[in-house]
């Protein structure tokens, strides 16, 4: 079985919460300097007119949240998992979550993370997948407040020495559950049953062996609510009705729900031989399954609330791609609500966004247009919202302020540029059969000129760009697709009259492994433009113009700048606060945006 496993704060606090992550560039339009990562380098708003506080975190489609005090300052910490191998770190300040980091202490983690304090030392140790299926034991030789992580082991083994296997679509979970003072391990299993192995101590090196307990703890299998089916699953214990012993909540691929197995036995006798029952009672979460839960007191008012990460299941998966984290309160009866299904709040349109970026309304600053692969809701389209800047040149502001309308497709990759010479950017529109349609900028909107202006003579998932390459005064046509290469059409026409013709033997040394998506831009000033290219699975990809500045001729090189592309990556470069040098953007599989500040030093 595969499963899909990636604000503005007033004054200087935005500045704080971008972090920095970027690292010495040769020169950007003959400038040294670097690029930093944001994630609310300025005001973004949703289409309600609230503030995003987090809208350049690059979007999630199957988010593995964990509530953790990692630095012993009495409140919970967020560690949150999208992509392999990366945790991702936002600190709680006063109930305010700040990004800290995409790879929290560079850590390895494969499929899945669990922290506990497997050492009983008084920290926060960490359990991940070791690939494929095994499990990595990171022991913290920090303090509780300044958390120091070693890989101890790469394979965990039992008592016998034997390697203790965990299936790396099941996240297992740490406890005591009979409190005699030994940790229990339990993973889920495919079949729905729980292994359970409890600690006996830790070997000659400090790591901890474990004695296989039950292979079916407490007889409990979990089906779905009708039929047979389940599978891919995540363990938490909590003591969610304060009795004194630890309650279990399982999440399940065929399990539209979050279930729970209530206790009903003591601390030292545990029994969990309940009916598993949706949770929560009152209000059971309904979602498209594989949900993933949390707990924490984030209200500090000493009852449990819930966040879930809702991976993905057998439910339309499709429909939870934008919002994914769902956060319920206790409220004071002890019955939960559910607060936002967009815990952190910020750009996603569900998966595989590709912006563009230019002055859409003529008023001298910089609007966006974001697409995505297909519309959550209504699967039966792709989708392009649109994103007016209603600030300044220096302060820019923007609110997403409605889609496009356009006839159904799916993959919409938008460009913008000035076609007609009418100085507001006009808008080509790929889309997953290879073609590219032309709209005109009225002023009011787009009209269409041609819906197959131009056409891929093989491949699909067009996605265009335009730049002059050959400084003739019009916009040359760059067209990348789904088996990575780059399709180069020349504009025979005028600045007023496009008229792209297709060059078949240009840049046939220009290539990628697979989903090709450039952008163009002078990155080391010395007049000619250089090719950047997002793709599926390389990142972002760089081609130096060593030509002239007539005639482009690109030659693979290191990437010059030091930036962290995500999957499925769609390019921009954009001076949006009108500083002189581009920033730069980046569309993700997760359905959002990343943001690099260009710092100039």
């Amino acid at each position: 079985m595969s499963v899909r496993f990636l604000t503005f704060l007033l004054g200087t606090i935005a500045l704080l919460i971008g972090g920095c992550s970027g690292s010495a560039v040769l020169s950007q339009e003959g400038k040294a300097g670097k690029f930093q990562k944001m994630i609310a380098p300025f005001p973004v708003y949703d289409s309600t007119g609230t503030t995003m506080k987090h809208p350049f975190l690059g979007g999630f489609n199957a988010p593995r949240p964990q509530f953790v005090d990692i630095n012993n300052d009495g409140d919970s910490d967020l560690f949150l998992q999208e992509n392999s191998n990366e945790l991702m770190f936002f600190e709680n300040d006063d109930s305010e979550l700040i990004w800290q980091s995409d790879k929290y202490h560079d850590l390895d983690i494969g499929e899945w993370y669990r922290f506990a304090d497997l050492d009983q030392d008084g920290d926060m140790d960490l359990l991940t997948e070791q690939p494929y299926s095994y499990i990595r034991y990171y022991r913290n030789d920090g303090s509780s407040g300044e958390p120091k992580f070693t890989l101890a082991t790469d394979t965990l083994k039992d008592a016998e020495g034997e390697a203790i296997f965990s299936d790396r679509q099941n996240m297992p979970n740490i406890t005591d559950i009979d409190c005699d003072g030994m940790l229990d391990l339990f993973i889920g299993r495919l079949d729905g049953t729980i292994t359970r192995y409890e600690s006996v101590g830790r070997d000659e090196r400090g790591i901890p062996q474990f004695e296989l307990v039950n292979r079916n703890f407490e007889g409990i299998e979990i089906v779905k609510q009708i039929g047979t089916m389940h599978g891919a699953n995540t363990l938490t214990f909590v003591d969610i009705d304060d009795d004194g012993d630890q309650d279990l909540f399982w999440g399940d691929f065929f399990e539209p729900s979050l279930l729970l197995i209530e206790n009903r036995g003591s601390c030292s006798n545990p029994g969990l031989q309940g009916e598993p029952q949706p949770f929560p009672s009152s209000n059971p979460v309904e979602s498209s399954g594989y949900n993933a839960p949390t707990f924490a007191d984030w209200g500090q008012d000493g009852k449990k609330d819930l966040l879930i990460g809702v991976l993905g299941g057998a439910y339309n998966a499709s429909q939870t791609l934008a919002e994914n984290l769902y956060f319920y309160k206790q409220n004071e009866n002890g019955r939960f609500s559910q607060q936002t299904k967009q815990f952190l709040h910020g750009i996603d349109i569900g998966n595989e966004s590709i912006p563009a970026t230019g002055d859409i309304d003529g008023d001298g600053d910089i609007d966006l247009l974001l697409a995505n692969k297909i519309d959550p809701g209504g699967r039966k389209s792709s989708i392009v919202y649109q994103f007016e800047n209603r600030g300044t040149t220096e302060e820019p502001s923007l609110h997403q302020s409605g889609t496009l309308n356009l006839p159904n497709a799916y993959h919409y990759a938008p460009a913008l540029g000035d076609l007609d010479g009418d100085g507001l950017d006009d808008l080509l529109l790929g889309t997953w059969k290879g073609r590219i349609a032309y709209y005109r900028n009225t002023g009011d909107g787009f009209t269409k000129v041609d819906e197959s202006f131009v056409e891929l003579e093989r491949g699909s998932n067009s996605a265009p760009a335009l730049a002059d390459i050959d400084s003739d005064g019009d916009l040359d046509l760059f067209v990348g697709e789904s088996g990575g290469q780059l399709h180069f059409y020349r504009n025979e026409g005028t600045t007023e009259n496009p008229d792209f013709v297709l060059e078949k033997n240009s840049f046939t040394n220009v290539e990628v492994g697979h989903r090709s998506v450039p952008i163009l831009h002078d990155i080391d000033g010395d007049g000619d433009m250089d090719l950047f290219i997002g793709s599926k699975t390389e990142g972002l990809l760089f081609f130096r113009n060593s030509g002239t500045e007539n005639k482009g001729r690109f030659n693979k090189e290191s990437l010059p700048i030091s930036i962290k592309a995500p999957s499925l990556a769609a390019p921009q470069f954009v001076d949006f606060n009108g500083d002189g040098a581009a920033d730069f953007i980046s569309g993700a599989r997760g359905g959002g945006l990343i943001y690099y500040h260009w710092t100039g030093q």
